[in-house]
């Protein structure tokens, strides 16, 4: 769940008080116990809409922080059904859930996996967390257990465990594999993750074919290509539900905008395409919305921060660690995303790694629109109107592109697939 423009988190069995430091002239809301939601409110403002980690103005309030774009829908809008109940003479307004998905994630133990397993938690449009690991997942289980949210959480230690975790998934996040330490080549992080990321993918194959599945296991330049060789050898491929999740990139580029130009962040906007690593990923700052006029100078540096973001917050915990709570803050984002598109929302676009026709490369980031069935459209106007150091910049991340793809490719053709 997000934090409202109030600073009001939803909770859903306990009494929940919080107060607002925005100038809302009303009193703390409180949760009341229920089996549904049971929001009371003491102002004729109520919550009107609720969307996750997406940012929304709720009970007419305005952020001067938040977590995305104000493009975004509203989850609990679209996913809740209100029912006005008369109690004590106060108004009580309950959401019933219409929608629940399960979700399963495969690295759940990790650095990324942790943080990312709370924000799903947090979802209301969760019933169901399936959480894997080859270890310790069972603590991480139990911890999460405790939050009194309406999603039940599950463990599932090891291989043998593997499939059982994958049943009845409709998405699998896979952010499995070791993180990119200091002086680690880009050579030592595939072979390692290569293989974590084509065994787990033949599970989904073989378990839950119908499911959405995210990628966050790196390179994902070449993991996501691998994802998709597994699933044509398994005869399940659908590209429309397979995602390299380039969200991080997307978020960086909003909070560095935002933060350059003294913009508020619920206002900004930064398409980023290409790839997902170094020069590969291509913010187009020529596509912010809102529009703001950008120095040369600007430009540049705004460009490479973005590109060696994931390099600066390994810089900054100095060898003690990588990028893993914005990780799992971006992989929440485009799950949530994905979540909404499952229950029906025809207002959901994310950039993302896929399947695509932009350019002569088979697999690039760009925006796409979501639906029930996956990705329902690749949009092609961020790539038009470029300006020259934008365009110059795509042809120059295409060669390191295509070179990580066909090496993901080579890799899963090289591997036998378990039967």
């Amino acid at each position: 769940m997000k934090l409202t423009s109030c600073k009001m988190a939803a909770a859903s069995t306990a009494n929940f008080f919080t107060t607002s430091t925005a100038p809302c002239n009303s009193k703390p809301y409180m949760v009341s116990k229920s089996k549904s939601f049971g929001l009371r409110f003491n102002s004729p403002n109520y919550l009107r809409s609720f969307s996750g980690l997406k940012a929304a103005t709720s009970v007419n309030c305005e952020s001067e922080s938040s977590f995305l774009g104000k493009e975004s829908t509203a989850a609990l809008r679209d996913s809740f059904a209100p029912k006005a109940v008369k109690q004590n003479r106060d108004t009580v307004t309950r959401f019933q859930p219409r929608a629940s998905f399960k979700v399963a994630i495969l690295g759940a133990a990790g650095g990324i996996g942790q943080p990312l397993a709370l924000l799903i938690k947090m979802s209301p449009l969760v019933s169901t967390l399936h959480l894997y690991d080859i270890a310790n997942v069972r603590g991480v289980t139990t911890d999460l257990s405790h939050c009194n949210t309406p999603s039940q959480v599950l463990d599932f230690t090891g291989t043998a465990e593997l499939p059982n975790s994958l049943k009845g998934v409709d998405v699998v996040v896979i952010p499995a594999g070791v993180p990119r330490k200091p002086r680690m080549t880009r050579d030592d992080l595939f072979n390692i993750n290569a293989n974590i990321v084509k065994d787990l993918v033949e599970a989904v194959a073989d378990t839950c074919p119908d499911a959405f599945i995210h990628i966050i296991s790196n390179p994902v330049n070449s993991t996501v290509p691998i994802a998709a060789e597994v699933l044509k050898q398994k005869g399940v491929y659908d590209p429309k539900k397979l995602f390299g999740v380039t969200t991080p990139d997307v978020v960086r580029a909003n909070t560095f905008v935002a933060q350059k130009k003294n913009l508020k962040l619920i206002d900004v906007d930064v398409p980023v395409v290409g790839g997902h690593a170094g020069i590969t990923i291509l913010p187009l700052l020529s596509k912010i919305k809102p529009s703001v006029s950008l120095t040369d100078e600007e430009v540049e540096e705004l460009t490479v921060r973005i590109q060696n973001a994931g390099t600066e917050v390994m810089d900054a915990k100095a060898g003690a660690g990588s990028a893993t709570l914005s990780m799992a803050y971006a992989a929440a984002r485009f799950m949530e995303s994905s979540l909404r598109a499952l229950d029906g929302d025809s207002d959901v676009y994310e950039c993302s790694y896929v399947q695509s026709e932009l350019t002569e490369l088979p697999f690039f980031a760009s925006r796409v629109k979501l639906g029930k069935n996956g990705v329902e459209a690749v949009i092609p106007s961020d790539l038009q109107g470029l300006t020259e150091y934008e365009a110059k910049a795509l042809e120059a991340l295409k060669p390191e592109l295509k070179a990580s793809i066909e090496k993901g490719v080579a890799f899963a053709n090289k591997q036998p697939v378990a039967a």
